[in-house]
């Protein structure tokens, strides 16, 4: 699994992500923490891998680094198609279609903010997408220090990913009273 992630690693760093800012260090710091994260929290390891690259191709908030969509094939081979996929899909997520989607319950579709285009997931996708995008928010709103942004919304992604997921939230969120950082 090391040479794997090295393997991981390396692509990134020979993108020069390493050499991108993100919340007060770099952004591929950023990505091993959404990765480990997401491994201490019982993530499956394609599942971490989706977490590493949540957003390869840009964000609607994140547009500091960005491969371009034609790299998809290649971030497959690298990563998996369905990590992969997963990591596209956090990319493109129009974040109002997720938080709309949780409040409805049972209808597991976002929209894609690059097409337009509603995507249905099966419900395992679903969670799995939601556990990409809330672990991304959790390492990184320590140091952003943005504890209001969507707060109702992770909160509702904690509750619904279950008891590790809800434990990683109110660990995280503790820090905001103490005025400092869970790292």
């Amino acid at each position: 699994m090391a040479e794997r992630f090295k393997r991981l690693t390396d692509f990134l760093v020979a993108r020069g992500v390493d050499q991108v800012g993100h919340t007060g260090k770099s952004y591929l710091a950023h990505l091993v923490g959404v990765y480990k994260l997401m491994e201490a929290r019982g993530c499956a390891e394609e599942l971490c891998r989706a977490g590493m690259f949540h957003s390869a191709y840009g964000t609607e908030r994140f547009q500091g680094f960005k491969l371009p969509l034609e790299s998809r094939p290649e971030v497959r081979a690298l990563i998996g198609a369905r990590a992969e996929r997963l990591a596209y899909l956090n990319c493109a997520l129009d974040r109002t279609s997720l938080d709309h989607a949780l409040e409805q319950g049972d209808r597991h579709a976002i929209t894609d903010r690059l097409t337009g285009e509603e995507v249905v997931l099966s419900r395992e996708d679903f969670d799995d997408l939601c556990r990409v995008h809330l672990y991304d928010w959790l390492e990184q709103v320590p140091r952003s220090r943005e504890w209001g942004y969507r707060r109702q919304a992770y909160r509702c992604l904690a509750e619904r990913l279950g008891e590790a997921a809800r434990q990683a939230y109110d660990r995280v969120f503790a820090a905001e009273a103490a005025g400092g950082d869970t790292g």
